[in-house]
């Protein structure tokens, strides 16, 4: 017994039916047209992982100047707030 059931013989009476019908040469050709396509969609893949890593970044770099010019206000404004209630006391 083979994959769910099918015996290894039963598997190259199919594959041998297969061959007959389409040929090796149209085999060959799906195969390879098959193995690009999947080079393809895997290099596109990588493609648009860096670039969302790009954008993700370039976010991050933007925002980290937002953030540290706002963390600086906002110290500016608390020492600023506590000397005129020193001044004031």
């Amino acid at each position: 017994m083979g994959l769910g059931g099918i015996s290894i013989w039963q598997l190259l009476i199919i594959l041998v039916i297969i061959v007959l019908l389409f040929g090796t040469k149209k085999l060959r050709n799906i195969g390879s047209d098959l193995g690009d396509a999947i080079k393809s969609f895997r290099s596109s893949m990588k493609d648009g992982a860096r670039t969302d890593e790009a954008k993700d970044a370039e976010k991050l770099q933007e925002n980290s100047g937002n953030i540290i010019d706002g963390g600086i206000k906002e110290n500016i404004k608390e020492t600023v707030d506590d000397k005129k209630q020193t001044s004031m006391q």
